[in-house]
């Protein structure tokens, strides 16, 4: 019997089963709001069979957008839009859920497929803010440090995020402290280089996540699961590590988090990344041993190949992103693939 068709429980939700859908920027919206693409597009990967399809990284403020076009959810307009997507979601069998997000020194820039470029207040951009006032790539304007009061608004900004995701009906919401993004600029001590509460110490690196934590911890429902989206590494010498992930996804499940969904890199230009099939999978392994629950990411791209991650107990979980993108029904074939009867659409059954 496939292990990756077992439903999975976390909380007072059930998964139909362990394949989930990766949170991927799609640059599409305008003003923060949701609109047909991203309907048809996460939709169809409801249709297509995935237990959980989250919605990607969506900004708790105008600030912390990574583009233009990303969606946002600072404001009350933002709510009834993505509730259309939920609730189509949910009427296919999948569960929603949202990534909420603040993008930091890496907010600010072009769409990829125009050229990824940082943005300035006179083509379109805005005064970004992380840690330190340290440029995440040379010949970029350098972003102003946060003080006192600018943290305590991105705690506050993830706080009511939080609340409105819970009004447009999603069952997961997961917090983005990976990728290079404000969360991780603050953990790591090559773009963190404060001297205050905030910085130094590993305790004080991971001090805003704990914080933003607590605040959201405090309005999601118990019932409902919590997920934090970590870089397990840096990939570079004296950044952040994987056993400092580790120690941090310990603390966090002592938080009420109840999944770390594992990635890595993205904080430096320099980055040196190992890649190869599943190469993230073993930062999900290690984490999994704190006795969080955890998701694999990263280059996993068959069904047999996904089935033996949970087989060898690596993750309990997992997040397909490009893959999904070429195949929005992937669970659907990897059903058949491992011998699985699985439920199809109605509408959809004469091609099974």
């Amino acid at each position: 019997m496939s292990l990756l068709f077992q439903p999975l429980t976390i909380k007072n939700i059930t998964f139909r089963n362990r394949i989930a859908v990766s949170p991927m920027c799609q640059y599409s919206a305008i003003n923060g709001y949701a609109n047909d693409w991203h309907l048809v597009h996460l939709g169809s990967r409801a249709v297509g069979g995935a237990a959980l399809v989250i919605v990607e990284a969506t900004a708790v403020s105008p600030e912390g957008r990574i583009s233009p076009g990303d969606l946002g959810i600072w404001e009350e307009g933002h709510v009834e839009p993505l509730k259309r997507i939920v609730d189509f979601i949910h009427a296919n069998g999948s569960v929603a859920g949202i990534q909420i997000a603040h993008a930091g020194r890496k907010a600010s820039h072009s769409a990829p497929w125009e050229r990824g470029i940082q943005l300035h207040e006179d083509n379109g951009g805005w005064t970004t803010v992380a840690p330190s006032p340290i440029a995440f790539d040379e010949g970029e304007q350098a972003p102003e440090e946060l003080d006192t009061q600018g943290i305590q608004k991105v705690i506050n900004d993830f706080k009511n995020a939080a609340i409105k995701s819970r009004k447009a009906g999603f069952k997961v919401l997961e917090i983005h402290a990976a990728h290079g993004y404000l969360m991780h600029e603050f953990l790591s001590p090559i773009s963190n280089t404060r001297n205050d509460n905030y910085g130094g110490s590993f305790e004080n690196r991971i001090r805003l996540l704990i914080e933003v934590t607590e605040a959201v911890r405090s309005v999601w429902p118990d019932e409902l699961p919590l997920f934090v989206r970590l870089s397990a590494t840096d990939w570079v010498e004296d950044g952040w590590s994987l056993p400092e992930t580790v120690r941090l996804s310990s603390i966090l499940k002592e938080k009420g988090v109840d999944l770390i969904d594992s990635s890595s890199g993205g904080n430096v230009m320099h980055q040196k990344i190992q890649l190869g099939p599943g190469y993230q999978v073993h930062f999900a392994e290690e984490i999994r041993k704190t006795g969080i629950l955890t998701a694999a990411v990263g280059l996993i791209t068959s069904s047999q190949q996904a089935e033996d991650i949970l087989n060898n107990n690596q993750a309990d979980m997992i997040l397909l992103g490009r893959e999904f993108l070429r195949n929005p029904y992937f669970p659907l074939h990897a059903a058949k693939e491992l011998n699985h009867d699985t439920n199809w659409p109605i509408q959809y059954l004469r091609a099974k």
